[in-house]
């Protein structure tokens, strides 16, 4: 059930995201405009596409919601592999279960680390500076002058 109402809702997506849908959506829409003279826009035509575009929103939720918890874990699944093969902090994989008051104070504290990161990476870019400054320029190797054949 749950592969083939992935199945469904990945083609649904793909189909109501297309230009082409869009368009005919659009067509609808301009063709119950036009009808409106000859139904005298009476209550049942008014009805018609309240109802219609009522029933599409409520399904279209359901199915992009879907679509979007899918590729979200995904990309969680994908990060959480880069971490552990990476030099990065394995305290981050997870992260997207923690509280909005638990990721600001991760948050903080990254912003705590790159400020950190910051200066010691201006400081030693001012020390290489200072010592480059006093050294001294390499003088030239002078070759030993010919001897005089007496």
């Amino acid at each position: 059930m749950d592969k083939a109402f992935a199945s469904f809702a990945n083609k649904t997506a793909k189909v109501t995201g297309s230009p082409w849908t869009f368009g005919a959506c659009l067509a609808v829409v301009i063709l119950w405009a036009v009808s409106g003279p000859a139904f005298k826009f009476s209550e049942t035509w008014q009805l018609v596409i309240n109802t219609g575009t009522t029933i599409v929103t409520f399904l279209m939720v359901f199915l992009i919601q879907n679509t979007q918890n899918r590729d979200g874990a995904a990309i969680q699944a994908k990060l959480d592999d880069l971490i552990l093969t990476s030099a990065a902090e394995n305290d981050f994989i997870g992260i997207e279960k923690l509280t909005e008051k638990e990721l600001k104070a991760l948050h903080d504290r990254c912003v705590e680390r790159a400020q950190a990161h910051e200066k010691l990476h201006a400081k030693v870019t001012e020390e290489m500076e200072s010592r480059a400054r006093k050294r001294k320029p390499r003088s030239v190797a002078r070759k030993p002058a010919a001897r005089k054949a007496a």
